[in-house]
């Protein structure tokens, strides 16, 4: 069995969001168990309770841990003995909602593993900083394309010198999907990806729909 020295044992991970529904926490899960190092015990899967609990049967996720919000989720997992409780969260929920769920398990005393964005705005991200300083939690945020194989590849063919010589860097995360206006039928994913209410900075306009489907910048300004 793979193991985490000094612990002799797998992390016991909490998932918030990734319901029924959703995407990046299902990425979340497996990437956090594929070395077989982690394994899934708990979660807070939608801020639909009903929906949050529907959904736990799909992680294996037993029932007296699979919560209806993540404040019931945090209060219920302080009450179990240390050696029952999560050792970490993963927060996999549209980017507005980042900053209150991981301050809040911060300030509990859990480890925290946040999908990127960090948080809405700098002011909060700076908050977040103090509370992690304070408390001492381990705080990570994944940039998960850094891992992507063709990014290091790129990479490494730039450092090698077999670009010649670097003037501009152009890159593009094709949303085609986005092409048809799915927000308008109330499309989990695009509501929230279209709204610059919970995408985007708020300093910053929500992007016009281009003409080519390839070409998406959803923080034009």
């Amino acid at each position: 069995m793979a193991v985490n020295e000094p612990l002799n044992r797998k992390l016991r991970m909490g998932l918030i969001g990734g319901g029924q529904g959703a995407f990046i926490g299902r990425v979340h899960s497996i990437a956090a168990t594929l070395d077989n190092r982690a394994v899934l015990v708990a979660g807070a899967l939608s801020s639909d309770p009903v929906k949050a609990k529907a959904s736990a049967p799909d992680y294996d996720i037993p029932a007296d841990r699979a919560y209806g919000s993540y404040q019931e989720m945090i209060a219920a997992e302080l009450k179990l003995p240390a050696n029952a409780r999560i050792d970490f969260v993963s927060v996999a929920t549209p980017n507005h909602t980042h900053f209150e769920i991981a301050k809040a398990f911060a300030e509990a005393g859990f480890n925290v593993m946040c999908d990127k964005p960090l948080t809405f705005d700098l002011a909060q991200a700076e908050e977040l900083a103090k509370v992690v300083k304070r408390t001492g939690v381990v705080f990570g945020v994944t940039h998960n394309y850094t891992g992507y194989p063709l990014v290091r590849q790129a990479r490494d063919m730039v450092r090698a010198g077999e670009l010649g010589e670097i003037n501009a860097v152009r890159a593009f995360y094709i949303q085609g999907w986005l092409r048809t206006r799915l927000e308008t039928s109330d499309q989990k994913q695009a509501a929230w990806r279209t709204d610059p209410h919970s995408s985007a900075d708020r300093r910053l306009t929500l992007r016009v729909r281009p003409r080519c489907p390839a070409i998406v910048n959803p923080r034009s300004v």
